[in-house]
């Protein structure tokens, strides 16, 4: 166990040092959650993406409005997870349990996380990666490849920075969910936990990965099952790496 050099004395956490194999665990016990009450995870997965798509289709801001929101869903994730593990049965509003509480924490960690991204397709486009996008339907193949010519490692250095984001901010919906942290806080705990876990991390996103690959074989219909299982992972994730240490023993009574 190790805590962070000046942690703040609430809430009363540590974070676990995992060996890296415990990564693939966390996406197995994120399968056993999906597979107690499948019809429920999908519902819940299927009703996340038409909510997100259909804010992402407002004019102007909607894109914008799904990032912000992002951290709530996931949140909410991780709420269910907790409220079936309890013993209940969950229901399509359980989408929305990150809304009942800290929903503006979990706003700005979208606001964040969504500059951070922005930020970095600002630097890839400095870095003289090109433009691709403002008139795609105009693209060919060829074009595509001839653009890419030379700057394949400035895609490589993007995709590595958003992962590096992406996992620095992964417990921090959680944190904020379970523990009511600020959104700094939550985002420092989430940074400490991956540094100290690096090859859990790596472990555990690599089979995100592969599970992914494998889930568009059969025409995407494995995504039935892949985004579930990912959604409930988060939370298997975050109660292995985040424990709550236990009481302090009762100081011995004096003898009569």
């Amino acid at each position: 166990m190790s805590v962070p050099p000046e942690a703040a004395p609430a809430p009363r956490i540590v974070v676990a040092d995992v060996p890296a194999s415990r990564g693939a665990s966390w996406l197995g016990g994120g399968f056993a959650i999906f597979r107690a009450q499948p019809m429920a995870w999908i519902a819940l997965s299927i009703s996340f993406l038409v909510v997100l798509l259909a804010v992402a289709f407002i004019p102007f801001i909607g894109p914008a409005i799904s990032g912000f929101l992002e951290p709530v869903f996931f949140a909410s994730f991780a709420l269910a997870a907790h409220k079936q593990l309890a013993g209940e049965k969950l229901e399509v509003t359980d989408l929305f349990l990150g809304f009942r509480s800290n929903v503006r924490t979990l706003v700005n960690l979208g606001a964040i996380l969504l500059l951070l991204r922005i930020g970095i397709a600002f630097l890839m486009g400095a870095m003289g990666f090109p433009s691709m996008f403002e008139s795609p339907e105009k693209m060919t193949p060829e074009d595509v490849a001839n653009a890419l010519d030379g700057k394949l490692w400035i895609l490589a250095f993007g995709f590595l920075t958003v992962a590096l984001v992406t996992a620095a901010a992964w417990f921090a919906p959680a944190l904020i969910a379970f523990h009511g942290m600020s959104t700094s806080h939550a985002l420092r705990w989430s940074l400490y936990a991956m540094v100290s876990n690096p090859g859990a991390l790596a472990v555990y996103f690599l089979a995100i990965f592969l599970m992914f690959i494998v889930a568009f074989i059969p025409w995407g219909l494995g995504l039935l099952v892949a985004l579930p299982t990912l959604f409930a992972s988060t939370y298997v994730a975050y109660r292995n790496v985040f424990e709550t240490p236990p009481p302090a023993a009762p100081a011995p009574t004096a003898p009569p």
